[in-house]
């Protein structure tokens, strides 16, 4: 079997949590709740809300024993989509941390966290990285692009449950564009109503493919994408610098950023 084939992938340097081994329990197309005008997937092939199991707990496992597990410092769920989508997701997590020992992140978009069933599928996780663009729905239509039924209230209040309810460390993410960077005092009030232990920001400086390929699970530059792929508009150095510092005095929250000093990461990745 090769790399390209499997659930596990990497592991890849990431810029918010060193070298991450990635899980991906959805393997066999883009599946998602969202189609994010930035996704590194390019086109989602299954827009949905329905969980079901997408890929065999045993597979994973399978594959995770063929991964170099052993030189990863954390393990990330993420891959070809929206991971909470995934009704083994609480198994397959149990099943790694078994396996491995190491710390497990899940990157959510947030839009199941309505669900007690789901908040409960991620108790084991030691991180979570919940996802929020936006400060209304009109924005989240225009960034995030959603699937019928999801809104910008449920996002939130799922946040909220999350961040009452689990034993471990929840941080928001979000991504920075034209469309959004101007709503920072909205996005500052909200930050301060969520209370994350971490704020998380990044801009699209990955390359966003014409089509669904495995392989954009990776972390790759435009140059170096191995599929045919076109950059979007994002901040530069400065305009994230100032970004992050007024954030972080409008909300005395933690606050990091794609650009990180003195040696910054060319690009986020979707498998951390």
């Amino acid at each position: 079997m090769t790399a390209a084939a499997s659930t596990v992938y990497g592991p890849v340097d990431s810029w918010r949590l060193g070298r991450s081994l990635g899980i991906d329990v959805l393997f066999n197309s883009s599946i998602c709740s969202f189609r994010c005008v930035y996704c590194q997937l390019g086109r989602i092939e299954t827009p949905t809300r329905e969980r079901r199991v997408w890929v065999e707990t045993a597979r994973v496992v399978a594959d995770l024993e063929r991964a170099d597990w052993r030189s990863a410092e954390v393990v990330t769920f993420s891959g070809s989509g929206e991971p909470t989508l995934a009704a083994n997701l609480a198994e397959v997590i149990r099943a790694v941390k078994a396996r491995t020992g190491k710390p497990v992140v899940v990157l959510t978009n947030a839009t199941l966290l309505e669900d007690p069933e789901v908040r409960r599928d991620l108790r084991d996780a030691d991180r979570v990285f919940c996802k929020l663009d936006a400060v209304d729905q009109q924005t989240l239509e225009a960034i995030d692009r959603p699937v019928p039924g999801v809104t910008h209230a449920g996002i939130v209040a799922g946040i909220k449950a999350l961040r009452r309810e689990h034993p471990g460390f929840i941080a928001v993410q979000s991504m920075f564009m034209p469309a959004n960077r101007q709503a920072l005092d909205r996005f500052a009030a909200l930050l301060r109503d969520l209370a994350p232990d971490e704020v998380q920001l990044n801009t699209p400086t990955r390359p966003v493919p014409r089509g669904w390929f495995l392989e954009a699970r990776g972390n790759y530059s435009l140059a170096d994408a191995p599929y045919e792929a076109v950059a979007l508009r994002h901040l530069d150095r400065d305009e994230a610098r100032t970004l992050a510092d007024h954030l972080r005095a409008a909300t005395g929250l933690p606050i990091t950023s794609i650009y990180r000093d003195p040696d910054p990461s060319p690009s986020g990745d979707k498998a951390t």
